[in-house]
């Protein structure tokens, strides 16, 4: 009998320790991990790619047991929420987008190094459809601008939109084009813009409009030099993006300082971009049949949109617009 007790003893001890050593596992495990933080992009629900512009200012928070502090998505629809260590992948979370003009909206998903894109519903689209009263008429938008040490004669501006067609979170698998880490499948775009003979671009910007526009890097830069001929090639590995890409056509002769520009325009969306040495921008348009100049001042104010504005390392400026409930593009 006193043999036996022994045994339990042993047993009893052996046990314990174990427990204890598993926990202290568990607990190195949970100090040496690195913190899973979850990436994504906000943008505009729409059928057209084209017309999914970001959304900035978003509110993004987790409901996943523990306190994480919420983040709000950048110019380009751009949100990071870090995790506690202790929360590992696979953990079922409901992640929460608000904004006063998109409805609100809730998704259950889990924790993953996945990118998160995620889809937003203006709040107005669906008073758009029956309008209480006619909706007043936004025409003939352009964009002017001067330029101080101008040498040359801007006859023009090119530009053109494409497209980097690719679907999110399909694994790579070493077959490129793939995400920088080599983790997603990825797809690349390129496109040109030809000046002319005795034509030269400068300015030359290129600026993503629509889409998850984080997930997106240049591989090729054959414009940020200017000349006859540009040339840009981009890689995307999220859902598909689309880019505009921009310059002015200079003729090397004397000419006036001012320049027009006419901002692209998708849905209830326009934009444009303005070369870092623009100097009184202003925006002009036809507001229910009346000529209206609208100053551009750092922090856009006009009556019949809200505007975003981002300034470029090249200090070049990204306007993004969207029309306010009442108003439409003719």
């Amino acid at each position: 009998m006193a043999h036996e007790g022994t045994r339990g003893k042993l047993i009893a001890i052996w046990s314990t320790f174990g427990v204890v050593l598993l926990i202290a596992v568990v607990a190195v495990v949970i100090h040496y991990t690195k913190p899973i933080s979850l990436r994504g992009a906000v943008i505009k629900q729409d059928e057209d790619p084209r017309r999914q512009s970001p959304i900035a200012d978003v509110e993004v928070s987790v409901d996943s047991g523990v306190t994480v502090s919420p983040v709000k998505s950048d110019f380009s629809g751009y949100f990071k929420l870090t995790m506690p260590r202790r929360i590992l992948p696979g953990r079922p979370i409901t992640l929460r987008f608000r904004h006063p003009d998109y409805r609100p909206l809730d998704l259950k998903e889990s924790v993953s190094d996945k990118i998160y894109v995620v889809h937003m519903i203006p709040v107005h689209e669906a008073a758009t459809a029956q309008p209480s009263h006619p909706e007043i008429a936004v025409a003939n938008v352009f964009v002017r601008y001067s330029i101080g040490t101008a040498t040359t004669q801007n006859i023009g501006t090119g530009l053109k939109t494409f497209q980097v067609q690719n679907t999110a979170n399909i694994r790579c698998d070493n077959h490129p084009p793939c995400s920088p880490d080599g983790k997603w499948k990825g797809s690349i775009a390129t496109a040109s813009l030809d000046a002319g003979d005795g034509n030269a671009y400068e300015n030359a910007r290129l600026s993503c409009i629509a889409g998850p526009c984080p997930f997106t890097k240049i591989v090729s830069d054959d414009f940020s030099r200017g000349g006859r001929n540009i040339a840009v090639s981009v890689l995307g590995w999220s859902d598909t993006t689309t880019f505009l890409f921009q310059a002015e056509v200079f003729r090397h002769q004397i000419s006036d300082i001012v320049r027009e520009s006419y901002p692209v325009i998708f849905g209830d969306s326009l934009n444009f971009t303005l070369p870092g040495a623009a100097e009184g921008a202003s925006l002009e348009a036809e507001i229910n049949g009346a000529n209206i100049v609208f100053p551009l001042r750092p922090s856009p104010t006009l009556s019949w949109a809200d505007c975003k504005v981002r300034v470029g390392r090249d200090q070049s400026k990204i306007y993004r617009c969207e029309l306010k409930s009442g108003y439409r593009f003719r």
